[in-house]
């Protein structure tokens, strides 16, 4: 996958998939160490050891619908071709936290890509999903949660059009802010 943000929307979607209601991204860059983490915590039916073990295998999943599952070991290698590496926890009944980590500056690391469409494009077709989304750098920090602006629209379905362009403008400042140029990249 081209970006970063093409990798996050099929975790999420396996995160839904899972039969998760609440999805939590938090995206944070630690200048420090040069290390670019990223990490989706779902409350899924979980899976269990021996799944779990096989996940980052191209030609093992759960879906019935074909026989092989790309997205987890794309998302496995593209983090160790930029130095990093993808850990996955999960629980059977409980939910799955997967952790990818990446060298901010090495060549070889995806774009971040436009996080605030896929989160959009996400909630397009998933209304009442619960998803929180937090970016973090040194000592910014930037949150976004659909709970909270469901209080804010009062009725309105945060699916609605005009609803989804302003979360993608938030998001794409809230990027701006925290990561300005850290990235080597700026979403407008």
């Amino acid at each position: 996958m081209r970006d970063l943000s093409l990798h996050l929307m099929d975790i999420v979607q396996n995160s839904i998939v899972a039969m998760s209601t609440r999805i939590s991204i938090s995206i944070a860059a630690y200048l420090e160490s040069d290390e670019l983490k990223i990490i989706v915590e779902d409350n899924g039916k979980g899976m269990d050891n021996e799944m779990l073990k096989k996940v980052t295998d191209p030609f093992v999943t759960t879906r019935d619908t074909r026989k092989v599952g790309l997205g987890i070991s794309l998302f496995k290698a593209s983090a160790e071709r930029s130095g990093g590496y993808l850990d996955i926890t999960s629980e059977k009944g409980v939910g799955t936290t997967l952790e990818a980590v990446f060298k901010i500056n090495n060549i070889d690391r995806p774009p971040l890509g436009d996080v605030a469409d896929t989160i959009a494009g996400v909630l397009v077709s998933n209304e009442s999903l619960h998803l929180a989304l937090t970016l973090s750098r040194d000592d910014e920090m930037f949150s976004f949660d659909t709970e909270e602006v469901k209080k804010m629209l009062d009725g309105v379905p945060i699916n609605e059009y005009e609803v989804l362009n302003w979360i993608k403008g938030y998001i794409n400042e809230g990027i701006n802010v925290t990561f300005g140029g850290v990235l080597n990249e700026i979403n407008s």
